[in-house]
């Protein structure tokens, strides 16, 4: 599960045998998203309320370059 990135105690990473569409997997104790890349679209949560899935939604969208470079890396070599 590579770890892409690391903000206010969220780790944003990916498992190892994804599938598309691209996207991120969000997490920091209990709670869980997971967004897609390049629609922002929260696809699954878990113990998350609103509003701080919008600031995660907004966290994806100021990284969106850099998540979606680290997406394209890793499965490029594997």
């Amino acid at each position: 599960m590579p770890t892409v990135l690391r903000i206010d105690g969220y780790r944003f990473f990916f498992f190892s045998d994804e599938h598309l569409p691209k996207h991120i997997h969000i997490e920091k104790a209990d709670s869980y998203v997971r967004i897609e890349l390049d629609t922002l679209k929260v696809t699954d949560s878990y113990q998350c309320n609103a509003k701080e899935i919008k600031k995660l939604v907004a966290f994806v969208k100021e990284h969106k370059k850099a998540l979606k470079g680290a997406w394209d890396e890793y499965f490029k070599n594997h």
